[in-house]
């Protein structure tokens, strides 16, 4: 299958946790956003689920993604207010930066043609599948719309 065709392929599955995947939230390609070196995606996105500083910068100390996203789940840590509304851009935002800074990245998910992108989460029905299948599956679609922009990006 090409690369840039437009005939839809199988769905690609993937874990969002695996570190040794380009496209996963785990993987260790720091990037430079918001004025600040952020590890993994992971430690970007849970960092930003709250408005207290000194919390954001305990997330982006955290010595893995794992422990990050353990501090990002807190009970007792009042997240921002407007978290559901802006989850899936604080998400792109990262996914598309740490693209950008590494080909890797950009190659890898380019080379998933037009085929569907899913996160194969058996509990995480928001970003991923869920058990199953019937989850929102946002995750892989924040990897399609990356590569939506990632390809406008080479035609132009």
């Amino acid at each position: 299958m090409s690369l840039f065709s437009n005939q839809p392929s199988d769905p690609i599955y993937f874990s969002m946790d695996d570190s040794n995947e380009p496209m996963a939230r785990n993987s260790p390609h720091p990037f430079q956003l918001d004025d600040y070196l952020w590890p993994t995606v992971e430690h970007y996105y849970q960092a930003l689920k709250f408005d207290n500083a000194d919390y954001q910068m305990k997330i982006l100390s955290a010595p893995t993604a794992t422990q990050a996203k353990s501090l990002g789940n807190a009970r007792f840590k009042k997240k921002r207010s407007d978290l559901k509304q802006v989850r899936t851009t604080l998400m792109t935002r990262a996914v598309y930066t740490q693209a950008k800074t590494y080909s890797n990245i950009a190659e890898r998910i380019l080379q998933t043609g037009s085929a569907n992108l899913v996160e194969n989460s058996q509990f995480d029905y928001y970003w991923g599948c869920g058990r199953d299948h019937r989850g929102d599956n946002h995750y892989g679609k924040i990897l399609m719309n990356v590569r939506s922009k990632l390809l406008g990006e080479v035609d132009s």
